[in-house]
């Protein structure tokens, strides 16, 4: 047996149990089982299914079911509100209204940012029923691309504070990852140092400042840095030199920037995991540090979320100016790729916290026997076991997400003569076109930058097609 597993289940002694008449013992726990057992009938439904529908709606194009569906959500629950926020964000933003949707996702990241501060009664809560008891404070993907997302609502709009909210992109990375290094669960090891840069964020900093037709050299900067963090962005080579040169455009000519979400991005589900080695390592020592219980030799399989990127034919987006093609947008950011990979860095802690969850319960109802005087011959231990194996069914994993994300990110540059283009979209895939064209009509200034945004999460647009004025 592994040094950390130690044997015994139970609470530390504090003395000679106290010992509750027989009668009273039995009646309490038989009413603690009939109550636990209530609540396993009643049950309720994971996150992954309630949203269900709203990504039905979503996907077909149905922007209004989808809406009245997060509206009726709204009203109801308040530990959900943040992330049902974030579903109606981009509801409003498919729908044409991103000034909606900068002020959901403003809420939002505030009300994030809050919850960073650890609350030690949600949390005690948490251990004695399962996360979805405790207000829902995102995951780290999703604090880092409220950021980029408030950055392209608001090019879309005014434009005015599309800067500010891309330099936070990457100042949210790094103290995500720098708060991580505080924790002791890992023995001084931060798992979250495998997170890869964003590379949205340079890339609309340097973008917005290219604008000013000054500042090429923050520009070059920029521009090096989304080479660095996404080095198979077909464009960034060619940004970087452009920079280099000093260039925004040609006289009487203007720059079109083609934003793309682009496919159906990442989501939670619950599923029964079997404590890993390291998982095991992480919850002794969480349980060593309470000094309440001790790690069993053996754990059931207990519930957790897993992150899943759903496979998506759609590849790229075309693009066609005045009916001639222009090129094709490419990934800045993998959203699929970069939920997966950093749940993945902190799946041990996930599954060490459930594991500590079942060893407290085990422990609680270890506890109230010895409290009891019950032994396992009578009613009152088989009740109290009863109980306990229902209090444990009870459990569902947490599976809130931002469920709305595309999986991919892309944007394709242009340099067009000043006036008015027809602009074509169409989905492509790794063999050829995947649906019909979207069709939009724009303007191009002298010297300046027209935004266009569109939604593929499948091979139809989803909404309208958006534009910043002119």
């Amino acid at each position: 047996m592994n040094g950390f597993l130690r044997p015994v289940v139970g609470l530390a002694p504090l003395g000679p149990p106290y010992r509750m008449p027989h009668s009273v013992a039995e009646s309490i726990a038989c009413r603690l089982a009939v109550l636990v057992s209530l609540a396993v009938c009643a049950g309720c439904a994971t996150h992954e299914r309630r949203l269900l529908a709203v990504r039905d709606s979503f996907y077909v194009g149905d922007l209004t079911s989808a809406a009245e569906t997060l509206d009726a959500g709204l009203k109801r629950g308040h530990r959900d509100r943040e992330v049902l926020l974030l579903e109606r964000a981009m509801v409003d933003l498919a729908g044409g209204n991103p000034k909606a949707c900068e002020q959901a996702l403003r809420a939002v990241r505030d009300r994030f940012d809050y919850l960073e501060q650890a609350s030690l009664g949600e949390s005690a809560l948490a251990m004695l029923t399962d996360d979805t008891r405790k207000s829902y404070a995102g995951e780290d993907h999703e604090k880092v691309l409220i950021r980029a997302m408030l950055a392209l609502a608001n090019l879309l709009s005014d434009g005015q504070d599309a800067a500010a909210y891309a330099l936070q992109i990457a100042d949210k990375q790094r103290q995500i990852v720098q708060a991580a290094t505080e924790t002791t669960e890992t023995d001084g090891q931060n798992p979250k140092l495998a997170y890869k840069q964003v590379a949205l964020g340079p890339y609309l900093h340097g973008m917005i400042r290219e604008a000013t037709h000054a500042n090429y050299d923050d520009v070059a900067r920029a521009s090096a840095l989304v080479v660095s963090w996404q080095p198979g962005f077909a464009y960034g080579r060619g940004d970087l030199e452009r920079a280099r040169h000093g260039r925004h455009s040609a006289p009487g000519h203007g720059v079109l920037y083609v934003f793309a979400l682009v496919g159906r991005g990442p989501y939670k589900q619950e599923v029964l995991e079997m404590p890993t080695t390291v998982s095991l390592l992480i919850a002794d020592r969480i349980l060593s540090a309470t000094n309440r219980y001790s790690l069993p030799p053996t754990i059931a399989p207990v519930k957790v979320p897993r992150m899943v990127a759903p496979p998506n034919a759609i590849a790229r987006i075309g693009v066609a100016i005045d009916g001639q093609p222009a090129g094709a947008a490419d990934t800045i950011t993998d959203v699929g790729r970069m939920a997966v990979e950093q749940h993945a860095a902190v799946y041990p802690s996930i599954l060490a916290r459930a594991v500590v969850r079942r060893v407290v319960k085990k422990g609680v109802v270890f506890g109230t026997k010895e409290a009891m005087g019950a032994n396992q011959a009578t009613l009152t231990s088989v009740a109290l076991d009863v109980a306990g194996i229902a209090w444990e069914a009870t459990e569902a994993a947490d599976t809130r997400c931002w469920g709305l994300l595309p999986d991919k990110i892309q944007v394709l540059r242009l340099e067009l003569p000043a006036g008015r283009h027809q602009v074509g979209l169409s989905p492509l895939t790794a063999y050829g076109l995947a649906g019909a064209a979207a069709n939009q009509e724009i303007t191009i200034s002298d010297g300046r930058n027209t935004y266009l945004l569109a939604n593929f999460p499948d091979a139809g647009l989803v909404g309208r097609v958006l534009v910043s004025q002119p």
